[in-house]
């Protein structure tokens, strides 16, 4: 989990630096750094853990970080797709970075198409407002990520923290 949440912080820095919107990429570096020292902390306790042996203390604790983790970690998901949506500058010649850019490019594309499909489908009340009963949500990054088969996931490859993983290979 503690190399994935970097994955996660590597992920969230890179849409920082091209976010357009200086607000978004403020809150996506600071939600950045936030799963980066809970995923610190987190390693911290699980190394302790795992040299003190058992205890009811150490596994709440344990438990405690991996909440704080998960988070965590969809705080910066949540920062990176108004970062998306605000929009963003043209990636470097960097491959990190153009998979990233690829990446959040595909989800605004279903982005836009669920928002054209429920304006076409549009169920509303008398008032002009969205019926909210049998509306289908609005895809996520986390969505996206979560809907893939591990080895067909269109996410960005390189962002591993060490060699041989791929990024979000498993589910957050």
């Amino acid at each position: 989990m503690v190399s994935d949440a970097q994955v996660v912080v590597k992920f969230g820095n890179i849409l920082a630096k091209h976010c357009l919107d200086q607000r978004c990429s403020t809150e996506l570096l600071c939600a950045a750094e936030h799963t980066q020292s809970i995923s610190s902390q987190l390693g911290i306790v699980a190394r302790v853990k795992a040299v003190t042996g058992e205890s009811k203390a150490s596994s709440e604790l344990l438990l405690s970080n991996v909440q704080n983790l998960i988070q965590a970690v969809q705080h910066v998901l949540r920062a990176a797709e108004a970062a998306c949506v605000k929009g963003l500058g043209q990636p470097s010649a960097d491959p990190e970075e153009e998979e990233v850019a690829a990446f959040c490019q595909q989800w605004r594309k279903n982005l836009t198409q669920h928002r054209a499909k429920e304006a076409l489908n549009s169920d509303r009340d008398e008032l002009g407002l969205r019926k909210t009963q049998g509306a289908k949500a609005e895809p996520t990054l986390m969505s996206l990520v979560q809907e893939q088969p591990p080895q067909s996931r269109n996410i960005p490859k390189h962002l591993s923290p060490t060699k041989g993983h791929k990024v979000m290979d498993r589910h957050l």
